[in-house]
């Protein structure tokens, strides 16, 4: 998963070479003549006698604008954690990425609606933070001494905003959902519009 944003070659492994607990993208090839096929899911294994995995999300739910290779399950990890710790209930979220400017390091841009919003925005991101650190070593990397990414920024969604927006773009239902992670800015960019209206 660290390569597959990247321009260059991709490195495709066969199973000999995968190691426990990276995160993989998955290509599969048969002898009916598929060959080499991404199917969108990523993985990690658990072990690799017999092989055994775990799907960890999908390759377009992921941030991996630094090198933090934050998964789609480590941001739901540490986001049940946070919620769980101030008695929170989480309706819907999406993050993005902020990109790095002249002199400001890079990070995330949280907008989430709440069902009950916290009382100290800061306490949650900072605990949110604490909890992606302990998932994520790669996300971890990134944010030690705020060296890459900065804190975390949360911006707290209006009731009903996910909702409204994909009803308006006509995608409710079981089948669509809203994405949760992006290492581009424009479903965030979209939705805050909406949100600041």
């Amino acid at each position: 998963m660290d390569q597959i944003d990247r321009d260059e070659t991709e490195v495709i492994l066969p199973l000999s070479e995968v190691e426990l607990g990276k995160n993989y993208a998955m290509v599969i090839s048969t002898n009916a003549g598929l060959w080499r096929y991404k199917i969108g899911d990523t993985l990690k294994f658990t072990c690799l006698s017999p092989y055994r995995i775990q799907i960890t999300g999908r390759t377009k739910n992921h941030i991996n604008v630094f090198g933090e290779e934050l998964m789609i399950d480590n941001a739901e990890v540490a986001l049940s954690k946070a919620a769980k710790v101030l008695n929170l209930e989480i309706v819907d979220y999406t993050v993005g990425p902020i990109f790095m400017e002249k002199n400001k390091k890079g990070g995330h841009q949280w907008l989430i609606e709440f069902k009950n919003s916290p009382k100290d925005s800061s306490q949650f991101i900072e605990l949110l933070d604490q909890f992606l650190k302990d998932e994520n070593s790669d996300y971890e990397a990134k944010r030690h001494k705020n060296i890459t990414l900065a804190v975390p920024k949360l911006e707290i969604a209006k009731k009903n905003l996910f909702y409204s927006w994909m009803a308006k773009k006509k995608k409710l239902g079981g089948q669509h959902k809203v994405p949760r992670l992006s290492n581009q800015r424009d479903v965030l960019e979209e939705l805050l519009e909406i949100n600041r209206a």
